[in-house]
């Protein structure tokens, strides 16, 4: 006999705990919370992952496992590479949506620094994410968007640092919003590198 189907995938657990993820800092965020944000009871969570802390290396490891993915889909979503990489720079900005958010960004950051099981998750993930930056940039020179001299390996690094600084100088300054503070901090390291339109 086949076991019942469970109603609610994982897929469907770990979006409901990054959306309390996003109200809720690393202290307040319970598996009664998500199973609430789930629509299922903790108790059912409990059976399915074992602690709260093992459903959140599982949600590391998934994010990890895909952000090269996400990447790739920028960029199969936008005609120009650079396009993709601006996109990309927006979609990091959500992490500052308001102050209590980068707060609270910054705290689960804290743990995926500092805990060694996290941290592993956390080293993959940025390091698909510049490799995909790399190769955006790789297909903006192949388009005449960035001149043909450009060191595509020390420009992905330079944007990858670029915008995670940006997300701090926001929370300092506040001037504007999170998108268009990355966005423009995000030009100005391409602008060297554009191709000059002739006239």
């Amino acid at each position: 006999m086949s076991p019942r189907p469970r109603k609610v995938s994982d897929e469907d657990i770990f979006a409901a705990t990054y959306r309390a993820m996003n109200r809720l800092g690393p202290g307040e965020l319970t598996l009664a919370e998500i199973a609430a944000e789930a629509g299922v009871t903790a108790g059912a969570l409990s059976q399915r992952f074992g602690s709260k802390r093992q459903l959140l290396l599982d949600l590391a490891e998934g994010a990890a496992a895909s952000a090269g993915d996400f990447i790739r889909e920028l960029g199969a979503a936008h005609r120009s590479p650079l396009a993709a990489i601006r996109e990309y720079a927006e979609c990091l900005a959500h992490l500052a949506a308001s102050p209590g958010a980068l707060t609270r960004s910054l705290a689960y950051l804290q743990i995926d620094l500092s805990d060694p099981d996290f941290r592993k998750h956390l080293e993959v993930q940025a390091r698909a994410t510049r490799d995909g930056i790399e190769r955006l940039l790789a297909a903006a020179v192949a388009a005449r968007e960035l001149i043909r001299s450009t060191d595509v390996e020390s420009l992905a690094r330079t944007i990858d640092v670029t915008l995670s600084g940006s997300l701090m100088t926001y929370a300092t300054y506040q001037d504007g919003t999170a998108i268009k503070w990355l966005r423009d901090n995000c030009d100005l390291v391409l602008a060297p590198y554009l191709k000059k339109k002739r006239r």
